[in-house]
């Protein structure tokens, strides 16, 4: 109803301006929706006056800015992401509007979705959430986020794409380019080295120019140059001592004038600390700063936050210009026009058919079969009596966690999606196992589940322990949840291991049970010091509307599992570079990464450690021969184009198995000779492949410099360097199956 008002006026106002530019002979070209989008800008921006622009250059309530009413500019409405449309709430608080009709499909963290390696999906994913958002009226879509997991600890790690920037930097182009078909901004956050949530924002981080170009920033660069977002949302965080809101080097000198972005900066909500800096350091749009107004004592909050009165005071004093003022509302027009003012996108559509359909085949496609021992998963057609164990097979998922809580139409939990596919042919039994969070809501949205249970862990465990000698199959689904200190927005995990006595409770079905699975439902890894006693793991995350579903059709063989791990799986904490030798997480002021580029596998490599779980790691109920790896040239050049193609690397894969699957083959470059360190070697290409049984198909890869370049800090430089190196063909980062050598001169 809100942009229904907004539009009758708009209309309103727009026919008044037109006629009045017609009288002067002189036409709207801004109002002209088949006009250039350049020639539109200069146009607005030409009848703005100075207030008008301060205005729409921050927000007029929790999630919206306010165009220019005089000329027809429409505002902007934003909702958070990015893994389902957030309800409505009110104009200026976080709590609900208590909408009846703003319900929507939850699709998978994208964790997840990284974990489909399949780009295919990502595309799906961002049209289906696209058409939800522009169903929903709004014109930006808050993420996808695809900060890097340095640290298992991080709370917000289930909303990134995991720990390497290649993986990331690929699926992140086609969700990006997903959202926007829908006339809707995907903004990409949080810019950049938000990998921390507890003191998020104190901490100041420092880093080598290298790691920040080679591990941090390529997902970001990505979206940008290849996804074309439109706008990007910068970190809470400091940057070498400045906020990243407001950081001249991060906004200014790399994403505007390196990457050439001409979308808008999007502050994150509180993010801006200072007037000054938001003028020269790149800031484009400011959200929820002072949004309660009350503390300060004034009438209307949003005048004065950082970019309103107080930008507008130090123009009218002539202490700044406004040059940088002019660049700030060319880029929110250009938004607006792209989005708002866009008569040429789709109409969108909301808990439709295909976006549960979508959600459910991205879930699939990223459940990780971790460990099978003698086949014991799919479950045996035969059983006849399942016991299912564990809160997490009940508790809702899509609530909580922070911004990406949402309200769905429907979730069908893990216990409800195994008894709907077996019916009554199978008996499905549940036992609770352990007591983890019975609470239920955020900012007003209910589940409405009653999870309490005052039984002791004692007798939780003796009642699943009975109930497991007489199952033909148990599974036992854990992990985490969203509560605070586990996957959730603005704290940190404080270990490795599983809450809730979970283990405990995994040990004592291992003794009676030698059929037990294993199912993990979180978006970071977890220590399994009882690994060894059971017989099948499975990493499912967080799946959104159509987990049950998605996992019963997993755990029954009726879907082959092909998902593959985005982030690697230590033994102990001690394991991650970002926590050796005492190294201090979370940091309330100051951090330098130690660990620079070795990141994830490339750290454990380094340092000659032995994952749990390899990053690209993930069986199937098939098996994958992998063969006749050629390379089209022994010697190669690399000319002066960084994305030319230098040569072509081809390999057989075969399903040698009797069902059909999927795989993911996976290529790493090793710099054999390299000047300066590197990693032991580098994903820099797959593809994901279906196979009937027996059926053979050739992939084939194109390498280009840029797979093989590190960034020169002496010369503030990518470098490509001659000398041998190997071409790495392989099923994970620790199953390489098949390798050649070529010399680049």
């Amino acid at each position: 109803m809100k942009r229904l008002f907004t539009t009758l006026a708009v209309l309103f106002v727009g026919t008044i301006t037109m006629a009045t530019a017609q009288q002067a002979n002189e036409r709207p070209i801004y109002l002209d929706p088949d006009a250039p989008i350049e020639e539109r800008v200069e146009d607005a921006l030409s009848r703005m006056t100075l207030r008008e622009k301060i205005a729409i250059i921050h927000a007029q309530s929790k999630f919206s800015a306010p165009g220019v009413p005089r000329l027809g500019i429409s505002e902007i409405w934003c909702t958070d992401g990015p893994h389902g449309i957030r309800p409505e709430v009110m104009w200026d608080e976080w709590d609900q509007a208590r909408w009846t009709n703003d319900s929507c499909i939850a699709y998978p963290a994208l964790t997840c979705l990284a974990a489909t390696w399949n780009r295919d999906c990502a595309l799906s994913y961002g049209r289906s959430i696209g058409e939800e958002a522009r169903f929903r009226d709004k014109d930006v879509l808050l993420g996808p986020g695809v900060n890097i997991y340095r640290t298992p600890l991080c709370g917000r790690n289930f909303e990134y794409m995991g720990e390497d920037p290649y993986l990331a930097s690929e699926m992140v182009v086609p969700y990006v380019k997903g959202v926007q078909e829908q006339g809707v901004a995907a903004c990409v956050k949080h810019y950049a080295l938000n990998n921390e949530e507890q003191h998020r924002h104190t901490v100041d981080v420092s880093l080598s120019d290298r790691a920040l170009r080679e591990i941090y920033l390529p997902a970001f660069k990505a979206a940008v140059t290849e996804g074309g977002a439109w706008s990007l949302m910068g970190s809470y965080n400091k940057y070498r001592g400045t906020y990243a809101c407001h950081n001249h080097r991060l906004l200014v000198e790399i994403l505007k004038q390196e990457w050439g972005f001409d979308g808008a900066v999007i502050s994150d909500w509180g993010g801006v600390h200072s007037t000054e800096e938001a003028i020269h350091n790149g800031l484009d749009m400011e959200f929820g700063t002072w949004t309660d107004g009350l503390r300060e004592g004034a009438s209307n909050a949003y005048d004065n936050y950082y970019m309103a009165l107080p930008y507008l005071k130090l123009i009218e004093s002539g202490e700044v210009g406004t040059e940088e003022l002019d660049d700030k509302v060319r880029r929110v027009l250009r938004l607006t026009f792209r989005t708002a003012m866009n008569n040429d996108k789709p109409y969108g559509a909301m808990c439709s058919e295909a976006h549960s359909l979508a959600a459910r085949q991205i879930a699939e496609e990223g459940i990780v079969l971790l460990k099978n021992h003698n086949n014991n998963l799919p479950i045996a057609p035969d059983a006849k009596r399942i016991l299912v164990v564990g809160e997490n097979a009940i508790k809702m998922m899509t609530v909580g966690g922070g911004s990406s809580s949402l309200k769905v139409k429907y979730e069908c939990s893990p216990l409800d999606g195994i008894r709907n596919y077996y019916g009554d042919d199978v008996e499905v039994l549940y036992a609770r196992g352990y007591v983890g969070d019975v609470t239920g809501d955020y900012n007003g949205v209910v589940t409405g589940q009653n999870l309490v249970d005052k039984r002791s862990p004692k007798r939780l465990i003796a009642e699943a322990v009975e109930m497991a000698r007489e199952a033909d199959h148990v599974i036992f689904i854990g992990g985490l949840n969203k509560s605070n200190n586990q996957d959730c927005e603005g704290t940190d995990r404080r270990n490795l291991g599983l809450p809730y006595n979970q283990d405990a409770v995994i040990e004592a079905l291992a003794e009676v049970s030698d059929n037990l699975t294993v199912v993990f439902v979180s978006g970071n890894a977890v220590a399994m010091p009882w690994i060894d006693e059971v017989e099948s793991v499975v990493q499912v995350w967080y799946l959104g509307s159509e987990a049950g579903n998605a996992i019963a059709n997993v755990l029954s063989g009726e879907v082959n599992p092909s998902g593959k791990l985005p982030f690697t799986f230590g033994a102990k904490l001690e394991d991650y570079m970002a926590h050796a030798d005492g190294a201090k997480f979370p940091n309330p002021k100051k951090v330098f990464y130690h660990d620079g580029i070795f990141v994830g596998y490339r750290s454990f490599e380094k340092r000659e450690i032995e994952p749990l779980f390899a990053f690209g790691h993930g069986l199937s109920y098939t098996t994958f021969e992998y063969s006749n790896l050629q390379l089209s040239a022994t010697e190669a050049v690399a000319g002066n184009r960084i994305d030319e193609t230098i040569l072509e690397a081809t390999v057989t894969i075969t399903n040698r198995g009797d069902r059909a699957g999927k795989e993911v083959v996976q290529l790493y470059i090793s710099d054999v000779e390299s000047s300066v360190i590197r990693p032991k070697k580098e994903l820099k290409g797959f593809e994901k492949v279906e196979l009937q049984p027996g059926e053979s198909k050739t992939i084939t890869f194109s390498l280009t410099p840029e797979a093989l370049a590190f960034y020169n800090e002496n010369s503030s430089s990518w470098t490509v360097e001659n000398g041998e190196y190997r071409v790495l063909i392989g099923a994970s980062s620790a199953d390489i199956r098949l390798d050649k050598s070529f010399t680049l001169r």
